[in-house]
């Protein structure tokens, strides 16, 4: 089953929600951006302070670069036209006095983001259920200057005891989770580390973190294992997916479930008000 709407490619980090049911309205803190800096920030990107200026997080976002929050576009006066100019993203170079960056600041804000199979790309993956209450590292991507939104994402690789990591996963985001299913051929007992499937479509691609389910009676039954590989079908015949070790037997009906987004918070040692 096909996830709607579709994650074609990472947008960056989107505040939608703040920790342990708090009260979100969605507020922010406006920060100046120094005159004439000269990197560009977009959309949903990382923020620091430099000198009490916002400046870009170096990425990827962890322990050693913190961050003061998510920039929400900017303002300041246009250099040429003389007139207050609201912008989805700072250009970089503006020589004006009054750049202000409009950051989600609130250490407790959850933001949603894509997953993509590496740091640097911006081909989406997959977080595995396995993750969720782990650290996850953030991606290293540029942003768009046609939308002026971050391609920032999460690495679906990520180990997940990575102590430096930027990010801790909250939980999973179901509306665009992409079901397949298949039919189990071998392997698949309890410990093992590969799993023998068919009658996957010529050309489906199952990124890491893609989660292995079995079908019982109409419901979803974990198997405790995800993919540890990434896999693409090459034959309408038998698939052997590469697997992190199997909890539960797998057998008959399996459905391998792709989850592109995740909700996830900024890490309590890398904001900068969770810094002593």
């Amino acid at each position: 089953m096909a996830a709607y709407p579709t994650v074609s490619a990472p947008y960056g980090l989107k505040p939608v929600n703040l920790i342990g049911g708090q009260v979100f309205v969605g507020s922010t803190r406006n920060f100046p951006i120094q005159y004439n800096y000269g990197t560009t920030i977009f959309y949903g990107d990382s923020v620091s302070l430099t000198a009490g200026y916002a400046t870009l997080t170096t990425y990827p976002v962890n322990s050693t670069n913190t961050t003061v929050g998510t920039f929400l576009g900017c303002y300041y006066t246009n250099p040429t036209t003389k007139q207050r100019q609201f912008a989805q993203y700072y250009p970089g170079n503006v020589l004006a006095g009054d750049i202000t960056a409009i950051v989600s600041d609130d250490p407790d804000v959850l933001m949603k983001v894509a997953a993509t199979t590496s740091a640097g790309g911006t081909t989406i993956g997959s977080v595995s259920s396995i993750l969720v209450g782990a650290n996850i590292v953030g991606g290293t991507q540029t942003g768009s200057t046609t939308t002026g939104n971050s391609s920032m994402s999460i690495v679906s690789a990520s180990a997940a005891g990575a102590s430096t990591a930027g990010f801790r996963v909250i939980e999973l985001v179901p509306d665009t989770e992409i079901s397949t299913s298949c039919t189990y051929v071998s392997g698949g007992a309890a410990s093992a580390t590969s799993v023998v499937v068919s009658g996957l479509a010529v050309g489906t691609f199952l990124p890491i973190g893609t989660d292995v389910f079995n079908l019982v009676n109409g419901q979803l039954q974990f198997t405790g294992s995800t993919l540890s590989a990434a896999s693409t079908v090459t034959t309408t015949g038998s698939t052997t997916l590469t697997v992190t070790a199997v909890a539960t037997q797998v057998a008959g009906t399996v459905v391998l479930v792709q989850t592109p987004e995740a909700i996830v918070k900024y890490n309590f040692g890398v904001h900068r008000y969770n810094i002593a």
